[in-house]
């Protein structure tokens, strides 16, 4: 199916949030349900996120892919910050953009998200009733318990200790501090340290060219006291798709299972090999067909 696409824009607040639309180009007047796509933490969109975007649209459904606040071609200030409950108003008002289209059944909604923004997609899934079913791909269920994972007990006391500078130079009007976002193992001031991360995320700044390796320290802050997973019980019944990788070190397996096991039905899980990042790399195809698959049938 072809797949018309075009650069839109919406506010939320004193924003402007920037994106893409997808129409599928079908025959007559129905109104298409819809799915709104954000992607992981710091990332922007373009690369593999309007990759999933044109999967799904091809399948009749329209799609929007955004730029959070702050990040890309979006607004909002301070640059590169990350807040995971602004963010979630983003999903929110990307969702209120969706119905206000007048080729959109605004009774037919989705979101998809992936990596942090699949902790996101559980929250909306749970909390906002124009939600009708979701897709959750290597979602982040815990910061609290991925942040313990990641760090060592004895590096502990200098981490809070770089929080709480931040916090004592933004009182005094300084700008915000900042950190590269990814960087291999050992290099200091990385939020995301590790080839893993680093390979995935400078592979997509071919494709996102507004992508900077850099996030402020509060950014990392919140993202360790972020616990979407709390709300996954609340989903049902919507149906919800949890696409896992079997060894994640990102947002850990066993979190993830674990969620999934308090979800109510319906539900379905797809568990892949590898870790975090083969989800958009070697099982694209297959993850990105489970997520068109399951739109088709719950919107």
């Amino acid at each position: 199916m072809n797949v018309a696409e075009w650069s839109v824009e919406f506010p939320c607040y004193d924003a402007t949030i920037r994106g893409t639309f997808y129409r599928p180009e079908v025959k007559g007047e129905a109104s298409l349900p819809a799915v709104a796509l954000g992607h992981g933490w710091g990332m922007t969109a373009g690369g593999d996120l309007e990759d999933y975007a044109r999967a799904i649209a091809r399948r009749g459904i329209a799609c929007l892919t955004f730029d959070y606040r702050r990040l890309g071609k979006s607004d909002g200030l301070p640059r590169q910050e990350i807040d995971p409950a602004w963010q979630l108003e983003d999903y929110r008002a990307a969702i209120t953009y969706l119905c206000s289209r007048p080729e959109v059944d605004a009774g037919r909604i989705g979101v998809w998200g992936t990596s942090y923004s699949g902790g996101h997609a559980l929250v909306i899934a749970a909390t906002d009733a124009r939600v009708r079913c979701v897709v959750s791909q290597v979602p982040t269920i815990s910061g609290y318990l991925s942040g313990l994972r990641k760090t060592h007990p004895n590096n502990l006391k200098a981490l809070h200790d770089l929080f709480a500078d931040d916090r004592l130079a933004r009182l005094r009007g300084e700008p915000p501090r900042t950190m590269k976002e990814v960087g291999l193992e050992g290099e200091a001031g990385v939020a995301y340290p590790g080839a893993e991360s680093y390979d995935y995320m400078m592979g997509q700044a071919a494709r996102c060219p507004e992508w900077r390796n850099e996030v402020t320290v509060r950014s990392l802050e919140m993202a360790r006291a972020y616990e979407p997973g709390q709300w996954i019980s609340r989903i049902g019944p919507k149906p919800m798709l949890m696409i896992v990788a079997a060894d994640d070190r990102q947002t850990p397996t066993d979190l993830q299972l674990q969620a999934f096991n308090e979800a109510s039905a319906p539900k379905e899980l797809l568990l892949i090999k590898g870790g975090h990042y083969t989800a958009y790399t070697t099982h694209f195809e297959r993850t990105s067909t489970a997520a068109a698959d399951w739109f088709s049938k719950h919107l």
